[in-house]
């Protein structure tokens, strides 16, 4: 049978399960303890209907759910063919004169089946479409992208003075003086290979000529720019390999001090929260995302500083050097590549990650989404600075937002992985499924062990109190489970099934 053929069954039969307890429920509310009584009397119609309603859905191609189709396509075709079943039943209700099955329970069933039914339509879709988060660690560069010149040596500022306070000026005026002090370190400012610019819009640089300018300064915050992604790769199309690429944006923390230090309480906080809902909120939302851009032109956004630096990553760059001066963040990088050109999405609800399953099969983990947008690429970056903290993770991940601690905290970001659970791609218990990066952190034993068996949902991590606390000791941990899981597989997952739950209730053993 093929794959699209199978997909279809299961979306039939779950709705078939949807819709007998729709009757089973909407009678229970109509009839109450009479429901058992008037069984026999209702029984052709509990009967016909089901098979009324997957006659006609299947009819208008309704199980095609998510091939090809728009979100909106969906919900019409759901609409369409429940309401053809309502009205052919009604027909056939008034025709056969069956007017003793209550009109309730037959309005009232599609009616609830019809909301279920778009929920779980817009559910499925999200996580089917869901953004795919690749494992930039270890990405392959082509050959041609790889940089083959040395890094740059800072020549520092050996400019006359006739020529350095005019710019001095310029750039103090523009961003002020600490901005100043901080770019002026490093390159120097006055000389005809430096560009610098204080503008909001590509078109000023595509007039430039390539290949003229080593360093491109930009003291224009980049909150203002309607097309981020393009203002950088224009940027790394005027650079060579190892140009410097200087700029500043208003992160979302640096944007909530302002604002809370301007206004005094508690009008600050309600001036933010309207400021967060217009600015960051409205610009993600497909609701709302059009108009905002409509109407603000794609200013004043507010932007985090893992969405800032990963937009530089994503455009080729690798961010040398950070910076705060005044409200802003300044960031210094180096051109190592070209732009990636990346078209795939980075907002989202959910989130896909490749991960290494049995056999060393690659396949989908379906996730919250609990870091910020353009978060995949700074995996590189947060890895060489921060290292890995206890339990195998990143040491201060500032990608992580606030929300997505929590739902990592009670692991409320894993629960789309149950789909994975009745796909057969996981487990309930066993070793976490890992990314390529991490995967060649293990050691080569013990990575010819985990791809004997699928992961699971409930690594043995937790089934260890107290919980490993660095890389090693996971490995430590799960070599022992995977050694007692060869000998006696069942009774080693219902064992640490069950030590895993008493260390997550009873000992607060818990996620980061």
């Amino acid at each position: 049978m093929k794959p699209e053929n199978r997909k279809r069954l299961r979306l039939a039969f779950w709705d078939l399960i949807l819709v007998a307890l729709g009757i089973v429920v909407t009678a229970w509310f109509h009839d109450g303890s009479q429901m058992i009584q008037r069984w026999k009397t209702h029984l052709f119609a509990y009967i016909a209907f089901p098979l009324l309603w997957m006659v006609i859905s299947y009819s208008t191609r309704k199980f095609r759910l998510g091939e090809g189709k728009s979100r909106r396509e969906i919900f019409l075709s759901i609409l369409y063919s429940n309401f053809l079943i309502i009205s052919i039943a009604t027909i056939v209700m008034v025709l056969s004169r069956q007017t003793y099955f209550s009109r309730f329970i037959l309005f009232g069933t599609v009616a609830g089946i019809t909301v279920c039914e778009l929920a779980m339509a817009d559910l499925y879709v999200s996580v089917m479409k869901s953004v795919f988060i690749k494992d930039w660690i270890g990405r392959d560069i082509p050959e041609n992208l790889v940089p083959v010149a040395p890094p740059p040596v800072f020549r520092g500022n050996h400019a006359e003075p006739d020529q350095l306070v005019p710019m001095h000026n310029a750039i103090a005026e523009e961003a002020g003086e600490e901005a100043y002090a901080w770019i002026s370190v490093g390159i120097d400012i006055t000389d005809p290979a430096t560009l610098i610019t204080s503008t909001d819009t590509r078109f000023n640089l595509l007039q430039v000529p390539g290949g003229q300018y080593t360093c491109v300064v930009n003291l224009h915050r980049i909150n203002h720019l309607r097309r981020i992604n393009k203002f950088f790769e224009t940027v790394n199309a005027k650079l060579p390999v190892n140009g410097i690429f200087i700029g500043c944006g208003e992160v979302i923390s640096l944007r909530r001090k302002r604002i809370l230090r301007k206004y005094f309480p508690p009008l600050n906080y309600v001036v933010y929260l309207i400021d967060f809902v217009v600015h960051r909120a409205f610009p993600k939302l497909m609701l709302t995302k059009k108009v905002y851009f409509l109407v603000s032109g794609g200013k004043k956004r507010a932007i985090s500083r893992t969405e800032m630096l990963g937009r530089l990553y994503s455009c080729g760059f690798e961010v040398l050097e950070e910076s705060e001066a005044g409200d802003l963040l300044y960031w210094k990088s180096r051109k190592i590549r070209e732009p990636y050109f990346d078209n795939d999405p980075t907002y989202g609800v959910f989130i896909r990650l490749r991960r290494i399953g049995r056999n060393g099969r690659e396949f989908n983990v379906y996730k919250l989404r609990t870091m910020h947008a353009y978060a995949e690429y700074l995996q590189g970056y947060v890895y060489e600075r921060y290292k890995l903290d206890e339990g195998g993770k990143f040491r201060n991940d500032f990608r992580v937002t606030a929300m997505g601690k929590i739902f990592r905290k009670f692991w409320i970001d894993e629960l789309p992985m149950i789909w994975n659970l009745i796909k057969g791609d996981m487990k309930l218990v066993g070793v976490r499924p890992l990314s390529r990066h991490y995967f060649s952190l293990y050691s080569e034993e013990l990575r010819e062990k985990r791809i004997r068996t699928k992961p699971g949902l409930i690594p043995p991590y937790y089934a260890q109190y107290p919980t490993p606390r660095t890389l090693e000791e996971v490995q430590q941990n799960e070599a022992a489970y995977l050694a007692a899981w060869e000998q006696h597989p069942f009774r080693t997952d219902v064992v640490t099934f069950f030590r895993a739950i008493r260390n997550i209730f009873f000992k607060k053993a818990r996620s980061k």
